[in-house]
C-alpha cells in the first residue's frame, strides 16, 4: 500500500475546491443549509480523523503481515539452512554406497567391507537426523513429483508406468524433495 503525505497544500486545495461547489451551488438557487455545511470545519476536521484512522489501521494491518511473513520466513531458512550441505553429502554417500558394491563381490567377510559398512550405516543415520530420507522407488508407480524416468523398458512381468530399477537414490529434506530418484520405467509388455 502505497501512503501518500497530507501537506499543507493539499488541505489548501480541498478547502478551495469545496468552496467553489459551494458558491457554484449557492448561485444555482441551492438552499443556504447546504452552504453551511460544505464550510462548516468540523465536519471537515472529522472526515480528515476518519481517514487517518483509517490509515492507521491499514498500517497497523500491513505491519502485522510483514511481522507474520517474516517469522515464517526466518523458520524456514532455518529448516532449510543445511539444504547445500547434504546434497553434497548426498553424492558422497552414492560414490561410498557403489565402492561398497564393487568390494562385495570379492568378499564379503573381509574386515575392510565389514568395517566400510559400518562407516556407511553411520553416514546414513547421520543423514536421516538431520532429516533427510531416501526415496524408495522400484516397484512403486512412477510419479514426477519424485522420480526422474531416464530410460523405458519392455517388460512381461512388471505393468506399465511401475518403476523396474533405481539408477540414483533420491531424498526427500523433510517436506520438500531434495533430488529425485532416477529410475527406469516399465512399458508394459513386449510386442
Amino acid at each position: 500500500m502505497k501512503k501518500i503525505p497530507v501537506t499543507e497544500s493539499d488541505e489548501l486545495k480541498k478547502r478551495q475546491d469545496t468552496e467553489q461547489r459551494s458558491t457554484s451551488s449557492a448561485s444555482d438557487g441551492a438552499p443556504a443549509a447546504d452552504q453551511a455545511d460544505s464550510d462548516d470545519p468540523v465536519a471537515g476536521l472529522q472526515a480528515d480523523l476518519d481517514r487517518f484512522r483509517d490509515l492507521a489501521m491499514r498500517s497497523r494491518a500491513d505491519f502485522e503481515n510483514y511481522k507474520k511473513r517474516s517469522a515464517r520466513e526466518k523458520e524456514e531458512a532455518i529448516k532449510y539452512a543445511n539444504t547445500s550441505l547434504l546434497e553434497k553429502l548426498v553424492s558422497i554417500v552414492d560414490h561410498f554406497e557403489l565402492g561398497l558394491e564393487a568390494a562385495r563381490g570379492e568378499d564379503e567377510k573381509s574386515p575392510i567391507y565389514s568395517g566400510m559398512s559400518l562407516v556407511l550405516k553411520q553416514f546414513q543415520d547421520f543423514l536421516a537426523e538431520n532429516g533427510l530420507q531416501p526415496i524408495d522407488a522400484v516397484g512403486r508407480k512412477f510419479d514426477p513429483n519424485l522420480h526422474e524416468a531416464i530410460a523405458h523398458e519392455p517388460s512381461d512381468e512388471v505393468p506399465e508406468g511401475i518403476v523396474i530399477r533405481q539408477t540414483r537414490r533420491g531424498y526427500r529434506l523433510k517436506d520438500r524433495l531434495l533430488r529425485p530418484s532416477a529410475v527406469v520405467v516399465s512399458s508394459g509388455p513386449r510386442k
